[in-house]
């Protein structure tokens, strides 16, 4: 009997499975299994791996870490990493969110998050919209509306959240500037009708929509946002767990639209996938924080901290920023081209490498169906997929931003294969 027919069942059946893969390492795009077969990874361990898997520099970092302190809790010491994080992270954010709070994940920094926002207004409610995800710990599913397997049978959850449209323009049928009015004016009913003003702390949105189908707002929206919770006396909280750390072509997706928030969280890309997450907040706020009302035994660990900062510095160092918008425009190309020629893809939508191609069946409805028989056909060419959605209609594309045309060119190709294949 192998380990894997030994052990595999033993694990918990909660953990939901992909793919039937034993994997044995991974390099930069390719994951390569136990029985020697080769993937090419367009999942990044869910927009996690963005350096790529095992980038040098990141493991040089680690490795040279652990072999001086791996667990310097913060409450206790102040370690050299997370100085050294916070200076990178200086750089990359607004001049005036610069202050800084880490965990482990990206679940506990939404946690973080409200009760900074709560903390900061003396308010307690927060909105959030339809179609978001921000975790599954007990206070995030009341925040996570992508799914019902996320909170059902696990209520009743937190009060305090209300939940607005988002301008998802395509499954509303509307253009995007319909799309924007309609849900800045549900916003302002809900205000109106179930969370005032002054019991509201803050707004919490993913600038790209990511598990609930990697929908890419209109310009006017965010814009609208911000005006609305200035006018209104909100925080505008914005989760770039999924969509930070140059998935769209720049560091935060929010910098596409010039809009400034209060709150910014940040997990996944940080740390090339190493266990570390983070929100960076005006000092203001952080200052009505007080000392003791958050914590936690690993957050902002310093070999996760090392790891982050040879991130940022190889993002920056090999402009993969940059390299991110650049394929992102050859990857959004091949796949409108195969638009053409596959009506069942509805649309192509997405910024840099955070791409989504949603299924839509003859009759108009999402074509789930279609979807699996193509991500497993896929998988059989040796292409990694994920779907999203909550019909889990739309494959999302995120793969590491180290990828060159040739990647693409390969990836493309496998899916097309797939297309063929699975009709």
């Amino acid at each position: 009997m192998t380990l894997y027919e030994e052990n595999f069942p033993h694990m918990s059946p909660v953990w939901s499975r992909i793919f039937p893969i034993q994997a044995d390492r991974a390099e930069g795009c390719i994951i390569y299994a136990l029985d020697g077969k080769q993937y090419l990874d367009f999942t990044c361990g869910i927009g996690v791996t963005n350096t790529g898997h095992c980038h040098p520099k990141v493991v040089e970092a680690i490795r040279d870490q652990a072999g001086k302190f791996l667990h310097a809790q913060a409450n206790i010491v102040v370690h050299t990493p997370m100085l050294e994080l916070i200076a990178e992270l200086r750089r990359i954010v607004h001049p005036s969110i610069d202050g800084f709070f880490f965990s482990n994940s990206g679940a506990e920094a939404l946690e973080g998050a409200v009760k900074l926002a709560r903390a900061a207004t003396g308010k307690p409610n927060v909105i959030v919209f339809q179609g978001s995800f921000h975790g599954r710990t007990a206070g995030t599913m009341a925040l996570t509306t992508s799914k019902t397997i996320y909170r059902s049978g696990f209520q009743p959850l937190p009060a305090g959240v209300f939940v607005a449209p988002y301008p998802y323009a395509y499954k509303l049928g509307m253009s995007e500037a319909q799309a924007t009015e309609f849900c800045l004016g549900e916003l302002e009913e809900l205000l109106l009708s179930q969370t005032a003003p002054s019991e509201t702390a803050a707004v919490l949105i993913e600038p790209v929509l990511g598990e609930g189908g990697y929908v890419v707002p209109p310009v006017a929206f965010l814009r609208g946002l911000r005006e609305l919770c200035d006018r209104h006396g909100l925080l505008l909280i914005l989760d770039e767990v999924q969509s930070g750390f140059g998935r769209t072509g720049k560091w935060f997706a929010v910098n596409h639209w010039d809009v400034l928030p209060d709150v910014i969280i940040m997990a996944k890309g940080l740390a090339s996938g190493m266990p570390l997450s983070g929100l960076a907040a005006k000092p203001e706020h952080m200052a009505k924080w007080r000392t003791g009302a958050h914590g936690g035994t690993y957050g902002g660990n310093v070999v996760s901290c090392a790891a982050a900062v040879a991130t940022i510095q190889t993002m920056r160092e090999e402009k993969l920023i940059e390299n991110s918008a650049a394929m992102g425009r050859v990857l959004m190309s091949r796949l409108n081209e195969l638009q053409e020629q596959y009506p069942e893809i509805g649309e192509v939508r997405g910024l840099g490498l955070m791409i989504g191609t949603e299924f839509t069946s003859p009759q108009g409805e999402p074509w789930t169906e279609r979807v699996q028989a193509v991500t497993k056909a896929a998988m059989a060419e040796g292409l990694l997929l994920l779907t999203c959605g909550p019909w889990e209609n739309t494959i999302r594309w995120i793969p590491p931003l180290i990828i060159n045309e040739s990647h693409i060119e390969e990836g493309v190709t496998k899916f097309e294969r797939a297309l063929r294949a699975s009709r």
